[in-house]
């Protein structure tokens, strides 16, 4: 997204300039050296460190963060060479329970956290950070009494945005524009169920992923204790099914509450992350039928550990070879290395996140850091990642944001 905003936020041209304006160019470019020793201008040796100073800031990555049942968006700039992170302070009025970035456009979703389900469409000034509204669209009829999306995320190979609506016991997909602007939902799907928790008394999806064969689109479902196997058309973006059977779906233990979904790079492994269990499940996956088989679970705090279980986050390393997760009953990050052979789990480390609350985080795509929002502290930390080991290490370094819910590179 980066490389594809540089022309279009700076505004480049390109035609040649004319003689006169080359001559003009020269010209002034010519007086401006004459004048820089009355000017007492810097030396050669002073002017490198400003000129590295102004590379550094070219090279800095531009991220937001949302702010939970709060109603503004935080900009902030991170430097992955140095490890620093710089805020840039609210950028815009918004309710946001997630966000994600279009892969190729200056464009921002944000999932509103207001009745209606609807998710807010942003341009991106590439050169400030600065975030212009550009429309907003809903996914249900409203009268959900709130509480609204839990997720979004984009399908590039059918340039669509997946919506959870968690309020609303429903996913839906969005045809995403050339211009990265969002149509009207192509596609609704109701998920059905319930589970022993007081707060599972409904059906409350909280993540939607497309399988690697593309052939699927996998609902987590929260309140339902199951995840949801539609069948997806990437041509069109839709999800569907039998109306005679339903869909299929994977049942977790009852009063789990499954919330994050990764696959592996190899494709047929996944680990599926439960919320109020606060374990982590290691399973097989079939696209041919469309069905998980349970392999392994493990638990993500430690065994004295006697507080409510709240498991949040759940990342995987682009090689695969480590799985992290969070737990916002213990306030830990937790990492696990994947065997090779069999795609099973081990623990590797159990660490502080740094916070309260890690309610989520991001791993940046270097793989050298990640960046924790712990929400109740009110704090993004940044932790460094050993790609060898996988074993995270706290950087000390943290940037105040009230509230923070999620952290998205735009």
């Amino acid at each position: 997204m980066r490389d594809s905003m540089r022309g279009e936020a700076s505004g480049e041209v390109a035609s040649r300039p004319s003689r006169r304006q080359a001559l003009g160019t020269m010209a002034a470019s010519a007086a401006a050296a004459a004048a820089l020793p009355l000017l007492g201008a810097a030396t050669a040796a002073e002017a490198a460190p400003r000129a590295a100073g102004a590379a550094r800031r070219r090279a800095a990555e531009l991220f937001y963060t949302g702010t939970w049942k709060g109603t503004q968006i935080y900009g902030g700039w991170f430097d992955p060479v140095r490890g620093t992170m710089t805020r840039i302070g609210p950028l815009a009025e918004v309710t946001a329970n997630w966000a994600a970035a279009h892969p190729s456009r200056p464009v921002l979703y944000v999932a509103g956290g207001e009745d209606g389900g609807v998710v807010h469409v942003f341009r991106v000034d590439r050169a400030t950070g600065g975030l212009a509204p550009a429309g907003e669209v809903h996914t249900d009829g409203g009268g959900t009494a709130g509480g609204g999306l839990s997720y979004i995320g984009v399908d590039r190979r059918s340039d669509t945005l997946l919506v959870a609506n968690f309020e609303a016991g429903l996913a839906a997909s969005l045809p995403i524009a050339r211009d990265g602007g969002l149509g009207s939902p192509v596609s609704v799907v109701h998920d059905t169920g319930s589970g022993p928790n007081p707060r599972q008394a409904a059906p409350h999806p909280h993540e939607v992923v497309v399988d690697p064969s593309g052939t699927y689109a996998l609902v987590a479902d929260f309140g339902a204790d199951r995840v949801f196997a539609y069948r997806y058309d990437r041509s069109t973006g839709a999800m569907s099914y039998d109306a005679k059977t339903g869909p299929r779906s994977f049942a977790t233990a009852p009063g789990s509450g499954p919330r994050r979904l990764v696959f592996h790079p190899n494709r047929r492994d996944c680990y599926l992350l439960n919320e109020l269990t606060a374990d982590l499940q290691a399973l097989h996956w079939n696209p041919r039928r469309g069905r998980f088989t349970n392999r392994q679970i493990l638990p993500l705090d430690s065994p004295g550990f006697e507080g409510a279980k709240s498991g949040a986050e759940l990342a995987i390393s682009r090689d695969g070879r480590f799985v992290y997760a969070s737990s916002r009953g213990e306030n830990t990050l937790v990492a696990f290395s994947v065997d090779r052979r069999t795609g099973l789990l081990r623990l590797v480390q159990r660490v502080p996140c740094g916070g309260v609350k890690p309610w989520s985080f991001t791993l940046h795509e270097s793989g050298r850091w990640m960046f924790v929002a712990n929400q109740v502290s009110g704090t993004v930390n940044l932790f460094a990642v050993d790609r060898r080991s996988g074993r995270l290490t706290d950087t000390g370094r943290s940037l105040s944001i009230p509230s923070p819910d999620g952290i998205t590179f735009c």
